[in-house]
């Protein structure tokens, strides 16, 4: 079934966040994770690969993330999903805007909240939420596998059929791809001195939540080249 996975990167913006399209390429349906700018780009892709977007989800609210999510949701009407501890740095976009010098993108209502363990579904795949914070409050990481069809709890009311699960019922599937956020680059780590970050919260995230994780799954993270998880746990000097 991961034949059928289709994951596109698109670097956004002036500080080039990556933007996910992970789709089913036999259902044609699609998540999109981090649309931070370019909403044109992604949606020239979507459009060439015939894909039908269940649900916007960001890693966490910094501008670089969010840039693009008002925008996107207009063009797909798919709802838009972030950690709820993330809102109030969401809905604060002005001041971000300010530190980069930048004007400050168009927002919308957000009413859907993704938590630990929640599981987000789109064709044939499944993306296991783990709540990372210390980057930002709210940030969050998704672990991609393909979904086998099973009895699942905590369905999300007006969140167009992206349905939860408990954390205890999602290992049903190989992981394939961890999407990252800016909780763990290649050699490095998400910055903590902004506000909202942690260093040893982030740092208990990624000892807890993604070390635990198998060795060879390979790492999308925020911006930069991917990695493994084998190679973070051996190279990474902050993980030492």
């Amino acid at each position: 079934m991961s034949d059928h996975l289709i994951h596109e990167i698109i670097p956004v913006g002036m500080l080039q966040c990556n933007c996910s399209i992970l789709g089913d390429s036999e259902t044609g349906e699609a998540i999109v994770v981090d649309p931070g700018d370019d909403v044109e780009r992604i949606l020239e892709i979507l459009r060439r690969r015939s894909l039908n977007v269940r649900a916007i989800v960001s890693t966490h609210t910094h501008i670089d993330h969010v840039g693009g999510l008002a925008q996107l949701h207009k063009a797909t009407g798919a709802p838009v999903l972030i950690h709820e501890a993330d809102l109030p740095l969401y809905l604060d976009l002005e001041t971000q805007a300010q530190w980069l010098g930048v004007p400050t993108p168009e927002t919308m209502p957000i009413r859907d909240f993704v938590r630990e363990g929640d599981a987000l579904r789109w064709g044939g795949f499944a993306a296991l939420v783990l709540h990372t914070p210390g980057h930002t409050l709210g940030s969050i990481s998704l672990v991609v596998e393909p979904e086998i069809e099973s009895e699942h709890a905590g369905s999300k009311p007006g969140a167009g059929g992206i349905q939860g699960a408990p954390v205890s019922s999602a290992g049903h599937g190989t992981p394939s791809r961890l999407i990252a956020g800016d909780t763990l680059f290649q050699g490095s780590i998400g910055r903590t001195d902004l506000p909202g970050g942690s260093f040893p919260q982030i740092i208990r995230s990624i000892h807890d939540k993604l070390l635990v994780l198998p060795d060879d799954l390979v790492v999308y993270p925020g911006h930069g080249h991917t990695t493994t998880i084998g190679q973070e746990r051996e190279y990474n000097p902050f993980l030492r």
